[in-house]
């Protein structure tokens, strides 16, 4: 990559990492191949896929021999298979992209425009994003839009720690970040089961957000995604939340800040219940209790979760009743 060429347009790497995607990897790498900036690297890790996806990568990269790809044997989980392609990566802006997920176009070439027009410490450029469905019918956005594609209420940007702890506003696969933010942080957190409530922590306390107003992401919403899977019981996604939620614990300086986090360790509780971690719901309680005085509401799921009873099966069945109510009105 030429010093010169970073200089007037800056190279970025798209890291795609891969897990049984055979159905949509190739549609994820061509939105990469496809965007009109010039100067993009694409890294793709596949991570011990067992489908088919390996042979679609190599058929894809037959055609486009500047792709490099990393094949893992085995799955070494999403954070560690990122760290591989951050490894490799020389651009100075970063996007982790999912296997199913798609880069609309002109995304690319947009995001670099405003992160090069951003004064001060921004890490992170992220848009808004559209949901669309196993058959790539788009369902919904992120944030709700008006008829120009804006989204109808204000989205934070500058400095978003208290955000982050308030809500999962962001739309993970939007974001463009900054390699030497990255490198700073020393990538994603391989303990973790997940990336991105972690490096929102980590980052946002040091450096600042700018939203893009524009739609630029397909975001696949599968059934078996990872986020999918935080109902079940023995999904590992809770206990590593404990863990970011002790790092925003440690990191939080105000009043407010301390009680967004409260805000949302509470909705952790009943989570971790829900599920029948019981075990880790009694934890979040004593995290709340460093914060605050746990209410009544708290210390009865609390009290509940030492009965360890079953509720994991009605707790399902009510969800999926809720999101059936939900689409019968969309109709």
């Amino acid at each position: 990559m030429s010093l010169y060429l970073n200089q007037i347009k800056p190279w970025v790497s798209v890291i795609c990492t891969s897990y049984n995607q055979q159905a949509y990897v190739v549609q994820a790498l061509q939105s990469v191949v496809d965007q009109d900036y010039p100067n993009v690297e694409l890294i793709v890790i596949d991570n011990g896929s067992v489908d088919g996806s390996v042979e679609r990568i190599i058929d894809f990269i037959q055609h486009y021999p500047g792709v490099r790809f990393i094949q893992h044997l085995t799955n070494s989980g999403l954070n560690r298979a990122f760290n591989k392609g951050l490894a490799l990566a020389e651009g100075r802006y970063i996007i982790d992209l999912s296997a199913d997920d798609m880069l609309l176009p002109g995304r690319i070439a947009k995001q670099v425009a405003l992160f090069e027009e951003l004064a001060g410490p921004y890490a992170v450029v992220f848009t808004n994003a559209a949901y669309i469905d196993t058959n790539g019918h788009e369902i919904a956005h992120h944030y709700p839009i008006d008829v120009k594609g804006h989204a109808h209420a204000p989205i934070p940007s500058g400095n978003v720690f208290k955000s982050i702890l308030e809500s999962y506003f962001i739309c993970t696969p939007t974001m463009m970040m900054r390699r030497d933010v990255l490198n700073e942080l020393g990538g994603y957190d391989e303990t973790l089961a997940y990336e991105d409530f972690d490096f929102w922590v980590r980052s946002a306390r040091i450096y600042q957000y700018a939203y893009l107003d524009e739609v630029l992401t397909l975001k696949r919403d599968c059934p078996n995604s990872l986020s999918a899977q935080v109902i079940m019981p023995d999904n590992p996604l809770l206990r590593s939340t404990l863990t970011v939620c002790y790092k925003a614990f440690d990191r939080c300086a105000t009043p407010d800040e301390y009680r967004a986090l409260a805000k949302r360790v509470r909705t952790f509780i009943r989570k971790a219940f829900y599920v029948e971690q019981f075990d880790l719901a009694l934890q979040f309680g004593e995290l709340l209790a460093h914060i605050e005085r746990p209410g009544f509401l708290s210390s009865l799921i609390l009290g509940l979760s030492r009965l360890h009873l079953p509720v994991n099966k009605v707790y399902r069945q009510y969800l999926k009743w809720y999101s059936t109510r939900q689409s019968a009105k969309l109709v």
